[in-house]
């Protein structure tokens, strides 16, 4: 197990941003940047042992903060969309960032977590080597109230899982939705798209939205429609259906409500590319998964190590809240308190069949 620190560009105002390599020794490595602490490659074994580049980033600082899609960022303060870029707290509205179209807020606002530099620090060089990252939201960034407090640990274990760990504390009432936002290709990122990979996600319902894509405030049964994953199915037979609510976000973009078991972790969603034999499970804390299946994605993009990334070459699954949970009371409350300690807990765990 090793973790390595090297230096991967500037900003413009010359500041320094890292880049942490953690490996275990059965071939799972991952880099991961300061700015916006995305996870910008992650090189795993298929069924032949050889390695290859499961995500989608970029090679450069630069392409980072100026290209979209929030390659492998952490997002927030909050993951999702916030409709119409407002919402009330205790009797009072507040006005956030309109980063959508100029309607909805998304993933954070303009300057979101997605493309800050967070403070870093090499936890320990032990069995199960640590990064943490950090950063400070102060009170009115972005329209939200209160100043806020974020630590995210990312670590990796010998058994091929990488665990996201999130806290925050805050001292006004505020909405807090933290997640990741990486883009995974289990046949290798620029090797194609990701419709023969085939998809479970344990969840019996999900949010359907609406033109906006916000959610109608409905929990509809997956049962007898395209999102019914709850068994293993491939992603491309029925990403084209006749059906509304994949016409309306091009595709799969939607929040699954999970079938939770417990405090702890639950097994979220599991994916397996069978030319490659890799299998990816993800287990959460989170209420939901949104899966997300690069719908937005431009047709030709230049991608980390001179590949080209295009139209549905990768694939989300955000572990968070529901989206514009602060505007709907029958969801689960997102709301961080004074005195509270908001806490998620995500692993992307890897093998091969």
């Amino acid at each position: 197990m090793s973790l390595i620190k090297d230096t991967f560009g500037n900003l413009p105002d010359g500041a320094p941003v890292h880049l942490y390599t953690l490996a275990n020794e059965n071939g799972l490595a991952v880099k991961i940047s300061t700015l916006g602490g995305a996870v910008v490659e992650l090189q795993a074994p298929g069924r032949d042992g050889k390695p290859d580049n499961l995500v989608l980033g970029y090679d450069t600082v630069d392409e980072y903060l100026n290209n979209g899609g929030y390659l492998g960022a952490l997002v927030g303060r909050y993951a999702n969309r916030i409709g119409d870029g407002r919402f009330e707290l205790n009797g009072k509205t507040y006005e956030l960032a309109r980063n959508e179209k100029d309607i909805n807020h998304l993933h954070g606002g303009k300057l979101g977590f997605s493309h800050r530099v967070w403070r870093d620090e090499a936890l320990n060089q032990g069995p199960e080597p640590v990064l943490g990252l950090s950063l400070h939201s102060p009170d009115g960034e972005e329209g939200y109230p209160g100043s806020l407090s974020v630590s995210v640990h990312y670590s990796l274990t010998q058994n091929n899982a990488l665990h996201i760990r999130y806290s925050a504390s805050i001292d006004r009432p505020c909405p807090v939705n933290l997640t990741n936002h990486t883009y995974f290709n289990l046949a290798g990122a620029g090797s194609g798209d990701v419709l023969n990979h085939e998809m479970q996600i344990n969840a019996d319902s999900f949010t359907p939205c609406d033109e906006k894509l916000l959610p109608t405030g409905e929990f509809r049964p997956v049962a007898g429609t395209p999102l019914d994953f709850r068994r293993p199915a491939v992603i491309g037979d029925r990403i084209g259906d006749d059906y509304g609510q994949l016409k309306k976000a091009g595709g799969y973009d939607h929040n699954w409500v999970l079938n939770r078991n417990g405090e702890g972790q639950s097994l979220a969603a599991r994916v397996h590319e069978p030319v490659s034999g890799r299998v990816m499970e993800v287990f959460t804390t989170e209420p939901g998964v949104q899966f997300y299946s690069g719908n937005f994605l431009p047709r030709a993009l230049a991608g980390r190590g001179g590949k080209t990334y295009g139209w549905r070459f990768g694939l989300c699954l955000e572990t968070q809240h529901y989206p514009d949970s602060p505007n709907r009371p029958e969801f689960p409350s997102s709301i961080l308190n004074p005195g509270h300690d908001y806490n998620q807990h995500t692993t992307f765990k890897f093998s091969s069949q």
